[in-house]
């Protein structure tokens, strides 16, 4: 038989590696010393976001003629699991703008809107994604904001809850339904600029972890809409929430197998430093099966991270995969996360060392865009 020449699902070509290894040095040189104090004053340090644009990565998969990257979708995975090895915070606000927000537009939008947004998106403006409400988080659809047509448009109203970038976006991707009748056939999408009359942003969530992301409420009052800003067709709401949100677990899993490389990287150095009886607690034995068994769970994530990435770029079937990734993708994170704080002893619990953050911020992985039990009931349906 002839040798097929596939390269190892792991294996970067050239291109993807320097891209990596550029992400992760700005990662660990212009994100990594302000960890703890964005961490501790819940925001982003002045100036953070901007650099994120500079470095074209808020636009990775933006064509060039509307000033992106032109990039992959993997290409944005290996983006978000850079640096999520050292803040998973950052890596939100540039998962959410890249595999939810940018998808969205270049999917759904018409050729007036992409011109209009996508070189916005690229350059310096935060896209967020408006989808759950207070009593519509895992029942996605059962929104309760109102969408009501008027002369040249419609008019919004209502409140959306734990919508990440909030702070500091100026485009929201607003899902609300026009007819509560059709049930989830009336759900519409619409683009809502920050400054809109009768749109505000509400207070920011004080969370566990990933603290320095800002998690808002939305608030619609009479918030007038133009037909021009409606994204897809209406009626068409539901299916683009799904589709992207497909998309979007992947990113997930990227930022989760970010986190477990990160909290394990420490966990390792640590183990070789720190001495008891007489020796590095690195040289014994179940210290040593600690880390061999989180760096093979890592290992496992990476090829379900990088295998669900390149089925999307390949235009292959990729929503149980996805499921799948982004469900173990965050059990083991957390569990990674758990026994980097073990490592560390005592000084594992305490914040002068960044174990613990690591652990703070794994927890939200089986939580947000889709709750583990959403992910197994996916997986459920594709499987069965």
């Amino acid at each position: 038989m002839a040798h097929l020449t596939h390269p190892p699902l792991t294996r970067l070509s050239e291109e993807e590696s320097l891209f990596f290894s550029t992400v992760k040095q700005f990662a660990e040189e212009k994100i990594g010393p302000l960890v703890k104090q964005m961490d501790s004053e819940q925001q982003f340090a002045p100036g953070l976001v901007p650099q994120l644009f500079d470095l074209g990565l808020m636009g990775i998969e933006v064509p060039e003629k509307f000033d992106g990257a032109e990039g992959s979708f993997f290409d944005a995975a290996l983006a978000i699991e850079a640096i999520s090895t050292v803040d998973p915070a950052v890596a939100v606000l540039v998962d959410v703008h890249n595999t939810l927000v940018i998808n969205a537009v270049r999917r759904w939008a018409n050729d007036a809107q992409k011109q209009h947004w996508l070189p916005k998106l690229a350059t310096d403006t935060v896209g967020a994604y408006a989808l759950s409400e207070a009593g519509s988080g895992s029942d996605a659809f059962g929104l309760t904001t109102r969408a009501t047509a008027c002369e040249g448009g419609y008019r919004l109203n209502g409140r959306k809850l734990w919508i990440s970038n909030g702070r500091e976006a100026g485009l929201f991707i607003t899902f609300a339904t026009l007819d509560p009748a059709a049930g989830y056939k009336g759900i519409t999408a619409f683009l809502v600029e920050k400054g809109m009359a009768g749109f505000t942003v509400g207070r920011k969530e004080d969370k566990l972890g990933i603290r320095a992301s800002s998690t808002c409420e939305l608030i619609f009052e009479d918030c007038e809409v133009s037909a021009a800003n409606v994204l897809g067709e209406p009626g068409k709401g539901y299916k683009i929430a799904i589709e992207t949100l497909n998309e979007g677990r992947i990113g997930i899993g990227a930022q989760m197998l970010g986190l477990a490389e990160g909290a394990w990287g420490h966990a390792s150095k640590y183990a070789k430093e720190r001495r008891q009886f007489g020796k590095p607690i690195a040289e014994f034995q179940a210290v040593q099966f600690t880390l061999a068994q989180m760096a093979t769970e890592i290992e496992a994530v990476k090829l379900m991270v990088y295998n669900a990435a390149r089925l999307k770029d390949a235009g292959q079937p990729y929503v149980r995969e996805a499921a799948m990734t982004k469900l173990f993708a965050s059990q083991v994170a957390e569990r990674v996360a758990s026994q980097s704080v073990e490592v560390f002893g005592g000084n594992g619990f305490v914040r002068d060392y960044p174990a613990e953050k690591y652990y703070r911020d794994a927890k939200v992985g089986k939580i947000y865009e889709g709750t583990s039990n959403m992910q197994l009931a996916t997986i459920a349906k594709q499987v069965l």
